[in-house]
């Protein structure tokens, strides 16, 4: 795998290096739901996160979450890009033998090196992240609606209330290969990321992030607003202040 600018130009030195990451982490059944399948990864130690989002009213799809995090969270906590990659397709593995292609799950998963950060993801669980004040959506939805909105056959207002919003066009356990979309991106001492499923992404606005607040009130209140805008779906999501 050919590094990027970020690693060949990586210096010892840089402030992000030494600092201390932080991160707090929420998961709601919501309002309405009985059953929560989603699942978190949280690692401030191996600075590596994951959200996966099992996919509901498929069979166990709670247990499609619990393989990928598994896979990832039994990684050691030096890992290399391709360490990552590898264990989300092996988890992709266990859940078709498992489950036959009846069971799948979202993935969305961060890992933090000395100047810059990598993102994993198939589905449409979404990573932000907020610098001096501006918040950046960093992923691209893999879902019916999204590609409805980039065709221009639907506003993008309208995605999150459109009747099928809820048909994603890619998950782990439905086929014997995983299209993964990677992205790298800097990261500097006092970013703001986010991680989470579309249950908080679906009311979440960029006024929601603040750099002036500590992130476990910042957590609560973004369970909070979620479940007064919405609450339909579970809700999950992991903060990481650098």
């Amino acid at each position: 795998m050919r590094l990027s600018r970020f690693f060949r130009h990586r210096k010892e030195s840089d402030p992000l290096a030494s600092s201390d990451i932080q991160s707090v982490s929420r998961s709601h059944v919501g309002r309405f739901r009985t059953l929560n399948e989603d699942r978190i990864l949280d690692r401030p130690d191996s600075r590596l996160w994951a959200i996966a989002d099992g996919m509901g009213g498929h069979v166990n799809g709670s247990l499609a979450a619990e393989t990928v995090i598994a896979h990832l969270g039994g990684l050691p906590q030096v890992q290399e890009p391709a360490a990552i990659r590898a264990a989300i397709e092996a988890a992709n593995g266990s859940i078709l033998e498992q489950a036959g292609g009846k069971s799948g799950t979202t993935i969305i998963a961060l890992k933090i090196f000395d100047d810059c950060a990598r993102i994993w993801w198939a589905g449409d669980s979404r990573a932000y992240r907020l610098r001096d004040g501006k918040v950046d959506l960093l992923t691209r939805d893999h879902s019916l609606v999204q590609e409805l909105v980039e065709v221009g056959e639907i506003a993008a207002d309208e995605a999150a209330g459109h009747p099928r919003a809820n048909v994603i066009t890619r998950a782990l356990g439905i086929a014997s290969s995983i299209d993964l979309d990677v992205r790298e991106i800097e990261v500097r001492a006092g970013d703001l990321l986010l991680l989470c499923s579309d249950g908080l992404s679906r009311s979440f606005v960029s006024d929601d992030l603040r750099n002036e607040e500590p992130i476990d009130a910042m957590a609560d209140r973004l369970l909070r607003n979620a479940l007064e805008r919405d609450g339909r779906d579970n809700i999950s999501f992991v903060l990481v202040k650098a």
